[in-house]
């Protein structure tokens, strides 16, 4: 039975998450995570997304982006996946799927939600009772966007 095709608009803002295959730890050290960023950097770029919030958990990923074009969403996260799954099997000496199925992709329709996913997605680390506080933790936009640290890869949300 064929997939359920995705719901995409062009100029939107979507809640992104990946996993890892059955839950298996993604990040093992912070070369791992840094990795990850590269990657994320270089087809951010290369697609013109803009990324309003992300938070990189042990075995998924949170992402807030904004596509322009519809058809950046499938392509960017194809290269992210691929090239991670590629170098952390390589680094691992592994083989096989490192993400569980497709990512998930949730439009923002309306303002209130975009504001309460920005704060879920960043907050994941306090729930998951990994810190105490959201800027303790260092894999996540927490900081650049609420307290004005220097990240890259975080675009300003333009109302």
């Amino acid at each position: 039975m064929p997939r359920t095709a995705r719901f995409l608009l062009d100029n939107g803002i979507y809640h992104i998450i990946s996993r890892g295959n059955q839950k298996q730890i993604l990040f093992v050290d912070n070369e791992d995570y840094q990795k990850y960023l590269t990657f994320l950097k270089r087809y951010k770029t290369k697609y013109v997304v803009k990324l309003y919030a992300y938070c990189l958990m042990k075995n998924h990923i949170h992402l807030v982006v904004h596509f322009s074009d519809k058809k950046s969403i499938n392509k960017m996260m194809h290269g992210i996946n691929m090239s991670y799954a590629k170098w952390f099997n390589y680094r691992y000496i592994k083989c096989g799927h490192v993400w569980q199925d497709r990512y998930k992709s949730f439009p923002m329709l309306k303002d209130d939600y975009l504001l309460n996913c920005l704060s879920y997605v960043e907050q994941n680390p306090v729930k998951d009772s990994i810190c105490l506080r959201a800027e303790e933790y260092p894999w996540s936009s927490y900081r650049a966007r609420l307290l004005g640290e220097k990240d890259s890869l975080i675009d300003a949300l333009s109302w």
